[in-house]
């Protein structure tokens, strides 16, 4: 059976979808600063921190969850849409850095070493956006291209160091209800452990392929005929 093909229409309604949430929290920081509303409750501006930074774990979890999906069940048309889901897990944790230096800090840049000294999960979550970026730069087509397959895999092998100490910022920031970050750890584990198990297999199949060969090269000679070996001898015959 063909593998299905999604219509040309999908891709603007993921993008779409995908911006909600961005369009919701500018509504409602605009609102809640400008009308006097509570959209976002209380502390507008910590709010919208932890509402952008959990759709910058979601992103991760999409991006991450393509792969699995994509093998169990045979949807390779998935594989268009993970870069854009990479991306935009990128745009979030950049509209979440923004609130924070702009509204939160307000650029007052001493604050921000003062943020870094007494809570070092800021200190986590900047070098967390810093492993991003390049992941962000070079997810073109042309870059896989400039760089060579093998380079390229190895750098993207960095989004699972992002996804630790993502997670590991978001525990230590929400302090007193740890449910949704431990939901986001063990959904990361999950997705992560898939793909050591994967990977020991894959391992396992090379190993029993090179074995085989080296089998098969052993029972031949250089032109093809079985090699016996020489009757009073323990070598065999070249």
């Amino acid at each position: 059976m063909a593998s299905w093909v999604p219509p040309r229409w999908l891709r603007p309604v993921v993008f779409a979808v995908s911006l909600i949430p961005a369009v919701w929290v500018i509504y409602g920081l605009a609102s809640d600063f400008f009308n006097g509303t509570r959209l976002l409750g209380s502390n507008p501006i910590k709010e919208a921190e932890h509402f952008t930074g959990k759709w910058v774990l979601r992103f991760l979890m999409f991006t991450l969850a393509v792969t699995p999906i994509r093998q169990t069940l045979g949807w390779n048309w998935l594989q268009k849409y993970r870069r854009m889901l990479g991306l935009f897990a990128f745009f979030y944790a950049t509209l979440h850095l923004s609130i924070y230096f702009f509204l939160d800090l307000e650029l007052v840049w001493g604050d921000l070493w003062a943020d870094i000294v007494k809570r070092p999960y800021i200190t986590i979550g900047m070098a967390t956006f810093v492993l991003l970026v390049p992941l962000a730069v070079t997810s073109t087509a042309k870059m896989v291209k400039r760089l060579g397959g093998k380079r390229w895999a190895a750098l993207h092998r960095t989004i699972y160091v992002v996804v630790v100490l993502g997670t590991v910022h978001f525990w230590m920031a929400v302090k007193r209800d740890i449910t949704l970050p431990l939901i986001f750890a063990l959904i990361f584990a999950f997705l992560l452990g898939y793909r050591v198990v994967a990977a020991r297999k894959r391992a396992r199949v090379r190993s029993a392929r090179a074995a085989g060969n080296e089998e098969a090269a052993a029972s031949t000679t250089g032109g093809g005929q079985p090699r016996f070996p020489v009757p009073g001898s323990r070598f065999p015959a070249p």
